[in-house]
């Protein structure tokens, strides 16, 4: 119901700023955020696979949200000047930490929030199966985005 609410708010902002001959401020009340989702791992933050989130959301201008699957609470330096970097690059960006399963987490997360265009994560054997041992296929069916996996070239 909040968020019926709030876009009704948004709309009837645009509404009004439309009326005044405002027409680019009318339309940033009506865009909708677009996201990239970025799942990595606590100490396997791979270059490659963050330089290609970032050159995406600059290309399509997203925002990026970070999912960063770590099983406590300390800072990892490496995330910390890739953040640098994305507030450097004026990419709008938010970072959720969770533990568990990185597979299940990019499920949960894109089940959760909308907006999100595709996942990007890294390539790993743990890709293949999920956290309960099913093939790879059969997990991902119920993620409501493409999957995109960088992979370091050997």
């Amino acid at each position: 119901m909040d968020t019926l609410k709030r876009k009704i708010e948004e709309i009837m902002s645009a509404i009004s700023f439309a009326e005044e001959g405002e027409f680019e401020t009318a339309k940033e009340f009506l865009k909708e955020e677009r996201r990239v989702l970025l799942a990595v791992r606590k100490d396997q933050v791979d270059r490659k696979t963050f330089k290609y989130a970032i050159n995406t959301c600059k290309r399509i201008n997203a925002a990026l949200d970070i999912l960063y699957i770590s099983p406590s609470k300390a800072e990892d330096p490496t995330l910390q000047q890739y953040l640098s970097e994305l507030t450097r690059e004026g990419i709008n960006y938010r970072l959720v930490q969770r533990a568990g399963c990185l597979k299940q987490a990019i499920i949960d997360y894109t089940n959760t929030i909308k907006g999100i265009l595709f996942a990007v994560t890294e390539s790993s054997d743990n890709l293949e199966v999920d956290c309960k041992g099913i093939k790879a296929s059969k997990a991902w069916k119920d993620l409501k985005c493409p999957l995109v996996v960088v992979q370091d070239s050997v």
